[in-house]
Parts: structure tokens; C-alpha cells; sequence
């Protein structure tokens, strides 16, 4: 490693994007291909950034095969900051495999820390915490500390553990301050403002109330019955029955929620779950039919009786009736939350994230965009999407999330 080299990637380590540029920036061997990549993703030039970094190696030969794992896992993170999450990561795993074979523990842990945060942005919690823990105990350098403690607080947050967030971001901000990369500082002190935010609101009859994630968390520790508008579904404590893919059912729980300790009117119910306003025989019927599906499915928390007007929730073990609902209405919240954190998305990989269809997207998405909350840049397969970040409350209870049945 010639000295112009060594210089340009102690830049980098700091920040100093353009500092390493001034000293690599007409060198075309693969070192200096593969530090001028990297310095353009640190400037935001994503596209150029991966065409550097992978001419960088293809130019490293055979028998350097180190040097290509390290681009392969520059090129991933690259790619995981364009969304680009349909891209295999099996390259990355190899990578990754490499790079232990051959002694280099730190770039190692980083492939694993961009594995793990694919994997929070695709809602696969379990499988980001095995990866996280076989971090447990790595001497990591300063950076790479701070990143895998915002990667802890990320899983803690989606995971609703409020005090572990605030114990790895503790420990990220030191471990920031100790690698003085203010891009990482900044990332850290957003992750913090979020504790501070709304991140739903509780519907009672006496109006509605901002809940931050403690309070949230508190909630579904109390034993109430919560139909959380947030992930769609019910839950007691640990319990968690789904029912974001039946959204009449989800449609009923709501609104028998929302009337709670009183009873919710036929026609009432039939206009949330059906939208009708004007029901008949046939939508009575279709109510009854859909009530005794839900009351199959709630049994063991509660029970849903009728009345003269229409139905009522009969909580078991004289249990309390929460209504928790998102900070964001309408049925694409999870659409513009994913959106939120400022970066460009292609339409594959929100369905990707989503669980969705690329279609029911891309209808999603011009509807968004007629009503001007998002925008788009570029065309064909380099289409991307924006929103401007939420303000005033946190979207975390609408980021994807795979959660354990009852």
C-alpha cells in the first residue's frame, strides 16, 4: 500500500470524503477505484459508488481474494443505502466468510452489521437479533461500535423495549463521540429525538392522546385488551393474534374498540366494515356471519355480545378496552412510514419490505402522489420514491414487523 493509498483511506475512516478524493482521484488501479467508491458514497453519488466499486474487483486478481470480499461488502452497503434489497445475500455472506478466513475481524463485523440492517428494514427481527449476537463481545473499532449500537436500539425500538434503546443509543452516542464522524453523531442524536416522539395515539371517549413508545410499551404490559390500529391486530401482554390480512375482522375490532364500555350500532359496524350506507338483509347477515369469526378467533381474551342496538365487547378477567391508533391515517401509513426516513426507494423494494405486491405499490404510490405526499425521481427501473420525513411523532409501530402469533 503506497502512501497516497494509506492517506486517502485514513480520510475516509473520518469522513473526510473529499480529503481522500484529492489523492486518489485520477488513479485508475483497483486500491484507488475502490476508495474513490467509497468516498462517492459517502458524498450521496450511490450509482457512481458502485460502478467504482466493482470495477475495483474485477481489476483485483484471483489471488487477491480479500480485497475483493471488501468491495463486495463496500458495493452491499452501497446498495443497502439505494434500497436495494432484492439484491441476494448470499455474495454477502461469502464476503463475510472471507474475510475471517483471512484474518480481517473488523471488516467482517461490519458485512454482518449491514446483514443486520437489511434485515430490520425488511421487518425480520428474529433473524437481525441472531445476527446481532454473535457481535456480543467483538472488540469493535469506534465506528463500528456506534453503528452496531444504533442497530441494537433499532431491534429494541421495532421490539417495543424502550429502556434497552435507550441503553445502546447511550452507548452509541460515546461510541460516536470517540470516531468525531459528525454524519454518525447526527444519526445517533436522530435516533434519540425519536424516543422523545409520539409514536401513536390512544382512543377513549374523552378524546384522543399522544403516546411516546414507554407509554406504549406500558400499555401492553397493563393485560388490557388492545386493538392496535398500528400493526393491525389484538393483543394482550405477549399474546398477539394478526389480523392485518383480514381487514373486515380488524375493521369490527375497531370499531367495537372504539365504542367501549357501550355497545356499537349495527349499521355502525356494517359501515366500517363493509362501507355501505345504506344496508339491507343481505349486509345483517354478512355481520353476523363476520362477528362469529371474530369471536372464534378472540375467545380467549374476550367475548362479543349482542344487544337491542347491536354488539358489545365482553373482555375477559374484567379486562380494559384500549383503542391504539396510528400517528398516521389512512391504509398506506406503513407505505409513507417506510418513506419517512428520507431515502430514495424503488417500488420493488417497498413491496419487498411491505410483503406486497409491486402493483398494489405502485397504485398505492400514484394515489400518494396525486395527493402530494410523495414524489418521484427518475424512470423505468431507476424510478425512485420520496416523502418528506414525518414530523412531530415517530413511525416505528408502522414499520414492518414479524410478529409471533398467539
Amino acid at each position: 500500500m503506497d502512501s497516497l493509498i494509506a492517506a486517502a483511506a485514513r480520510a475516509l475512516a473520518t469522513g473526510d470524503a473529499l480529503g481522500a478524493l484529492k489523492r486518489v482521484a485520477l488513479r485508475e488501479d483497483p486500491p484507488a477505484l475502490a476508495l474513490r467508491g467509497t468516498a462517492m458514497a459517502q458524498l450521496g453519488e450511490h450509482a457512481r459508488a458502485r460502478e467504482l466499486l466493482q470495477r475495483a474487483a474485477r481489476g483485483f486478481g484471483a489471488h487477491e481474494a480479500l480485497a475483493r470480499a471488501r468491495c463486495t461488502v463496500a458495493d452491499a452497503e452501497v446498495a443497502l443505502a439505494m434500497r436495494d434489497l432484492q439484491r441476494a445475500p448470499r455474495a454477502l455472506a461469502a464476503a463475510t466468510a472471507t474475510l475471517e478466513r483471512h484474518g480481517d475481524p473488523g471488516n467482517a463485523a461490519h458485512a454482518r452489521l449491514i446483514a443486520v440492517r437489511r434485515l430490520l428494514l425488511l421487518g425480520r427481527l428474529g433473524e437481525a437479533r441472531s445476527e446481532l449476537r454473535r457481535l456480543d463481545g467483538a472488540l469493535l473499532p469506534p465506528a463500528l461500535a456506534a453503528i452496531a449500537g444504533l442497530a441494537t436500539a433499532e431491534l429494541a425500538l421495532r421490539s417495543l423495549r424502550s429502556t434497552v434503546a435507550r441503553e445502546a443509543l447511550a452507548q452509541a452516542h460515546a461510541a460516536a463521540g470517540r470516531a468525531r464522524i459528525p454524519a454518525l453523531i447526527a444519526e445517533v442524536d436522530a435516533t434519540q429525538a425519536r424516543l422523545r416522539q409520539p409514536v401513536a395515539r390512544r382512543i377513549s371517549a374523552d378524546g384522543e392522546h399522544p403516546l411516546q413508545l414507554h407509554e406504549v410499551e406500558a400499555l401492553f404490559d397493563s393485560g388490557a385488551l388492545v386493538v392496535d390500529g398500528c400493526r393491525r391486530g389484538l393483543r394482550v401482554a405477549d399474546a398477539w393474534l394478526p389480523l392485518a390480512r383480514r381487514p373486515v375482522l380488524f375493521a369490527l375490532a375497531r370499531a367495537l374498540a372504539a365504542a367501549w364500555p357501550g355497545d356499537a350500532g349495527r349499521d355502525a359496524l356494517i359501515a366500517a366494515a363493509f362501507r355501505t350506507r345504506h344496508p339491507d338483509e343481505t349486509h345483517r347477515a354478512r355481520l353476523r356471519v363476520e362477528l362469529g369469526r371474530l369471536r372464534a378467533l378472540a375467545e380467549p381474551w374476550t367475548g362479543i355480545d349482542a344487544t337491542a342496538r347491536g354488539f358489545v365487547l365482553a373482555p375477559n378477567e374484567a379486562r380494559e378496552v384500549v383503542l391504539l391508533a396510528p400517528p398516521i391515517d389512512g391504509e398506506d401509513a406503513s407505505l409513507l412510514a417506510l418513506l419517512a426516513d428520507g431515502e430514495a426507494w424503488s417500488t420493488s423494494a417497498l413491496a419487498l419490505a411491505l410483503g406486497t405486491s409491486q402493483r398494489s405499490v405502485q397504485r398505492a404510490l400514484a394515489t400518494l402522489e396525486s395527493g402530494g405526499q410523495v414524489c418521484a425521481s427518475g424512470g423505468g427501473r431507476s424510478r425512485r420514491w420520496l416523502a418528506a420525513p414525518a414530523g412531530g411523532f415517530a413511525t416505528t409501530l408502522l414499520l414492518p414487523a414479524t410478529l409471533p402469533p398467539a
